[in-house]
């Protein structure tokens, strides 16, 4: 199962690119007719950037994160019976957060955010 779902994100992601364009482009159709595009407000988003493997290490090492393993346990925690199948170190807002992806067992993908100083879950979508 896991070999098919690997196999199978490569594409997930490209559909969603490709959605992005679809609407991109109906868009610009609307601008050339003349119809004034909705202005759509948006919350400024947050910032977040992803750390090395290395500065994970270092971050572990000086006890300023708890371990990947314990933010795994929590995700598992907060989403039962899924598979944890990708976890980063993020800065986000200038504050440390694992972002786990989890791959429920209907094969939904849940996010979910783990504080990384005190290792629990602060958040999931």
């Amino acid at each position: 199962m896991r070999q098919f779902v690997l196999l199978l994100l490569p594409a997930l992601v490209g559909l969603a690119g490709a959605s992005g364009w679809l609407a991109a482009a109906e868009e610009r159709d609307d601008t050339a007719t003349g119809a004034v595009p909705a202005r759509s407000v948006k919350a400024k988003p947050a910032t977040q950037t992803c750390l090395s493997s290395g500065d994970l290490r270092e971050a572990v090492a000086e006890k300023r994160v708890v371990e990947p393993v314990a933010a795994i346990r929590a995700a598992r925690a907060a989403v039962p019976r899924a598979d944890i199948v990708r976890a980063n170190l993020c800065r986000r807002d200038e504050v440390l957060v694992y972002m786990l992806t989890a791959l429920r067992k209907d094969g939904q993908f849940v996010h979910v955010m783990v504080d990384a100083r005190s290792g629990q879950v602060s958040g999931q979508w």
